[in-house]
């Protein structure tokens, strides 16, 4: 499942974005209201946590235009502000739920299954099934697929993490920055070229045609039967 936070205080956003991959979930962070309804519009998401705060376009004004447009998206509403009128403001907009910052991770968690399981579903699958190659995330174990069987693959816990990252994405870019976001500490300050160590030893490990290198750009998952 995916997600998208648009959130402008980058340390919590990244915080909470580090915390949800943890849980299983693909993630994309954005920090100003535009941004987020672009990319909202450019690709399919399961939930959006929304700030109201935002530069750009504010929270209720990037609710509204999404809903306009007829995008169900279940929406999780994150403001500093109180008040019964700013919550009233919110779901108006057609916001699905309403987190008063400072919240704890766990409830914002608990609020983002339940947003999800109203929709339908209950949870991100733990098993990524791709041409020639499936991982499961509860477990933290892939395999690739030969003929009719299939080989586990010993990967570290790292090498796993920036697998998963480009599973989740599968035909997608993914770039260097969001491996870097999802896989490392967000306040990681280290050389970014770690994540390239680490591409390379899944092309090792995997096969040097499954992950593509886009110049300038990232990465695109390429598994192939």
């Amino acid at each position: 499942m995916r997600l998208l936070i648009v959130e402008d205080e980058k340390r919590l956003a990244l915080s909470l974005a580090k915390g949800l991959t943890a849980e299983g979930y693909a993630v994309d962070v954005v920090h100003d209201g535009l941004e987020g309804l672009h990319q909202a519009a450019q690709a399919p998401y399961d939930l959006i946590v929304l700030d109201i705060m935002l530069p750009g376009m504010n929270g209720y004004r990037v609710c509204a235009a999404l809903r306009a447009a007829g995008d169900d998206v279940p929406i999780l509403m994150l403001t500093a502000k109180d008040g019964e009128y700013d919550e009233a403001e919110g779901l108006d907009t057609g916001a699905d739920d309403y987190l008063t910052k400072p919240f704890s991770y766990v409830v914002l968690v608990a609020r983002v299954k339940a947003l999800l399981r109203r929709r339908g579903s209950a949870g991100p699958s733990p098993i990524l099934n791709l041409p020639g190659l499936r991982l499961d995330t509860a477990a933290r174990r892939a395999y690739r697929l030969e003929g009719d069987g299939e080989c586990e693959v010993t990967l570290t816990a790292k090498e796993f993490a920036v697998l998963e990252q480009l599973a989740v994405r599968s035909g997608q870019l993914v770039s260097k920055a969001q491996i870097l976001e999802a896989v490392w500490d967000f306040a990681y300050d280290g050389d970014p070229n770690i994540v390239e160590v680490y591409i390379s030893a899944l092309r090792r490990k995997l096969g040097a045609d499954l992950i593509r290198t886009v110049r300038g750009a990232g990465y695109r998952l390429e598994a192939a039967p």
